[in-house]
């Protein structure tokens, strides 16, 4: 077998149209990210349909100009891999579609990659995964905490009841009148502001599940109440006291999931995790409990297919290919994913 095992990865199961080339799962070769944010802001989120479309229109693009950076042609390549899902279901074919006619045309294995697992393998880019690990995944889409062993072994132990925290961010963020995407504002606004409100925090006592629709609530509501009574409302404080709340809880329950599995590396992975409050919060709890954190850098936080190609190479090394009858999901269960 090729000891160099380079792979294309493809990923759009959301707003961004990516491709990359990774070697070994950690040499990065490419990575070229085509966001859509400017398209969606009028909207104050993503439309599944407007989404697809650029996707249609990006996706040929993209793939040339990760060839082209990595100064390599497809001969050079020993597979394709694409986001199988989660995600958008129209969004996720037209890579998937991309995906299954280059494995066809240059007679190369297809490889389909779980989002999450994609979010979690950004880690490997820049540092060696040590297990076993705790990994605290969040997103637009997704709140989880993910127990690994071994690579590509995958436990479930908590996850969203409700609202993934990027999406509370997004949706408190446009009740202050923020524009989308929400999380980079109320992140920026909250250093100005503070803690005044002292919005709930849900722990869910017995569980290592999250819920942040009951704080989205409590924010909207204590807003309509403040006006009301014809009261100021100052953002800053909002987005302060939000985020204070958000950080409690996600970086409590994990590390008690860190306590009781009793693991010494804990990762954090997706778009929420460019976040700079809960980056310095987790930073310190790591330091105070003497535990190996890693967080990618913000590049590899959001959407891209670098992480994509990460994941795929574990998944190579397993023999996990797919035919040309591969289709999106846009849901899978990780823990039943390699299995």
């Amino acid at each position: 077998m090729n000891e160099n095992i380079t792979i294309l990865s493809i990923e759009t199961s959301c707003d961004e149209t990516a491709c990359s080339i990774v070697r070994n799962g950690s040499e990065l070769l490419s990575n070229v990210v085509v966001s859509q944010i400017e398209s969606h802001k009028r909207f104050g989120g993503v439309v599944p349909e407007v989404a697809s479309r650029h996707h249609v229109e990006s996706i040929t693009l993209v793939i040339e100009q990760a060839l082209e950076e990595a100064s390599m042609t497809p001969d050079m390549l020993d597979a394709v891999a694409v986001t199988e899902g989660p995600g958008l279901i129209g969004a996720l074919l037209v890579g998937i579609n991309a995906a299954k006619a280059f494995s066809f045309a240059h007679d190369l294995p297809l490889i389909p990659v779980h989002h999450i697992a994609g979010h979690i393998y950004a880690n490997q880019l820049e540092e060696e995964l040590t297990f076993p690990l705790m990994a605290l995944i969040v997103s637009g889409g997704h709140t989880e905490l993910i127990y690994m062993k071994d690579h590509l072994n995958f436990e479930v132990i908590g996850e969203t009841r409700d609202d993934a925290v990027g999406e509370a961010y997004d949706k408190v963020a446009r009740v202050i009148g923020l524009p989308y995407p929400g999380g980079p504002h109320i992140d920026r606004l909250s250093k100005e502001g503070q803690d005044t409100f002292d919005f709930p925090r849900a722990y869910l006592e017995g569980s290592y599940d999250f819920s942040f629709s009951g704080l989205k609530s409590a924010v909207i509501n204590s807003l309509h109440n403040h006006r009301q009574k014809g009261l100021e409302v100052d953002p800053k404080d909002v987005a302060s006291s939000f985020q204070h709340s958000v950080v409690d809880v996600l970086t409590s329950k994990t590390m008690q999931a860190v306590e009781e599995y009793k693991v010494k590396h804990l990762i954090i992975a997706g778009g929420v995790a460019a976040n700079s409050g809960l980056r310095a919060r987790f930073d310190q709890l790591a330091r105070m409990h003497n535990i190996t954190l890693h967080i990618p850098a913000l590049k590899f936080c959001t959407d891209n297919a670098a992480m994509i190609g990460a994941a795929a190479y574990q998944l190579y090394l397993k023999g996990h290919f797919s035919d040309l009858n591969l289709n999106g999901r846009n849901f899978i269960d990780i823990e039943e994913y390699t299995h």
